[in-house]
């Protein structure tokens, strides 16, 4: 069975600085508990302990818990209520959904002189006639029962008639003592039919095992697989149906059993899904023939780059953004590079050897993308290329600006070597001569001009 450990109180004593000596509030519900101890000795300062839906039986080691004010036990199985005078300053007690029949057990509480609220509502007791008028009557320091108020005309009342009151509810205790001593005997009973079931199921699985031999084994494995989980899944298919159909009375040992039916069933799951993870075949990465395969486990994006300016081979693995580095591991080889990723290989044949004790990875900062720089073994001719290509660079340059300066020089104009016709002169000219053909009249003048250079001109001729 579950019970309280030390480990669980620290973990659910977070807001205390996991300090459990000086906690005054714990909530450990839903944690399956069955039973209740060493809070007395821990936690001897708790004023609030909340242990609602559990499987405690019994109320038992808080009696020393002498600050406690607000104790949650709802939806537990327990059936008495007991072992809380030492909780001086109890004021509210949730005992909502339990087994509590023994309702004369309340008197306990008369020690509890600081109790103003009490919830019993969802157990057995809450049906019995005269259930409110005995609890308001015998708890006079209580002020609410089950969220309802106590008013003092109720309380006078159910004082007059205490003890009819009293005698009823003592008749009606021991008829639910009766037949909870049947019930529990019922579930005895199954219990015994059931473990009877499992146990000659085993036997018959173990004969057949024993009566098979070797070779009847092997065929059995090697073609029935499959058959025997269908049969397995179909087996506990009917099985749960007549578990969750079977009608059963809602009792404390039914509870528990349901629990631990659950529990075995989670526990199956869990070892068919482990050895189903340890028969799983390793993946092939390296041939026997020492043939380095490219595998893609994570199934990511890649891209591989050959950057020959810096004589090196770049990988791009797009990992996940929000995955944690430590969960990579990257291994450079010269042939190839292996990167696990949450232990799930990616392996790449690189096309040129590599220097491992050179490459380094990183990881981007924006895409989250892991990137591994791995320059190349062969690196003297790559060397000498980036040198002269700094000087082609520069030599291009300078013939570049010869070729633009030649350029600019065809473009200038030497008018002593070149003339051209002066457009102002000719408008001069046509405004002189007026109308007549433009292209005759300046060759008659430069004929005169020429045929008569030494002519005088003589007025007596």
């Amino acid at each position: 069975f579950l019970s309280v450990t030390e480990e669980l109180v620290r973990r659910r004593a977070e807001h205390n600085n996991c300090e459990i000596f000086s906690l005054e509030e714990i909530s450990l519900h839903q944690h399956e508990i069955e039973k209740l101890e060493y809070l007395d000795k821990w936690c001897r300062d708790l004023k609030i302990l909340y242990l609602q839906n559990n499987l405690i039986p019994k109320i038992e080691n808080v009696g020393k818990l002498k600050k406690l004010e607000y104790l949650n036990v709802a939806l537990n199985n327990i059936e008495r209520i007991e072992n809380l005078e030492g909780c001086e300053e109890l004021k509210k007690l949730d005992l909502t959904a339990n087994f509590i029949g023994e309702l004369s057990s309340i008197e306990a509480l008369k020690y509890n002189i600081h109790l103003k609220e009490l919830f019993l509502v969802g157990n057995p007791c809450t049906e019995f006639e005269g259930y409110r008028q005995f609890v308001v009557a015998t708890l006079h320091q209580l002020k609410c029962l089950d969220s309802k108020e106590i008013e003092r005309s109720e309380r006078i009342q159910a004082l007059q008639n205490y003890s009819e009151v009293k005698q009823k509810i003592r008749e009606q205790e021991q008829a639910y003592l009766l037949k909870r001593a049947r019930e529990k005997e019922e579930a005895q009973r199954r219990m015994q039919e059931r473990k009877d079931k499992k146990q000659k199921q085993m036997e018959s699985k173990l004969g057949f095992d024993s009566s098979d031999s070797l070779q009847n084994k092997e065929n059995h494995q090697a073609e029935g697989d499959r058959e025997q989980e269908t049969w397995r899944t179909v087996e506990d298919d009917e099985e749960d149906r007549r578990f969750w159909e079977e009608p059963t009375p809602y009792t404390p040992e039914s509870r528990l059993e349901t629990h631990r039916y659950i529990e075995e069933k989670r526990r199956a799951k869990d070892n068919i899904r482990e050895s189903k993870k340890r028969e799983k075949p390793l993946q092939t990465l390296v041939t026997a023939e020492g043939k380095v395969l490219n595998v893609n486990g994570p199934k990511l994006h890649f891209s591989l780059k050959d950057d020959e300016e810096n004589n090196q081979i770049i990988l791009d693995l797009a990992v996940y953004r929000h995955l944690d580095t430590s969960l990579l591991d990257v291994d450079v080889q010269p042939t190839y590079i292996r990167v696990l990723v949450k232990g799930k290989p990616f392996q790449l044949v690189l096309p040129e050897e590599v220097k491992p004790d050179s490459s380094s990875a990183k990881r981007s900062q924006t895409t989250g993308h892991l990137v591994v720089s791995m320059p190349k073994a062969k690196e003297i001719i790559l060397a000498k290329q980036k040198v002269s290509t700094s000087i082609k660079e520069s030599d291009c340059n300078t013939l570049q600006k010869n070729a633009r300066s030649v350029q600019v020089e065809k473009l200038e104009v030497d008018p002593s070597k070149y003339s051209f016709p002066d457009v102002t002169k000719i408008i001069q000219k046509k405004e002189r001569i007026g109308q007549g053909p433009i292209r005759l009249q300046p060759e008659k003048i430069t004929e005169t001009k020429k045929s008569y250079v030494d002519f005088e001109n003589n007025e007596g001729v």
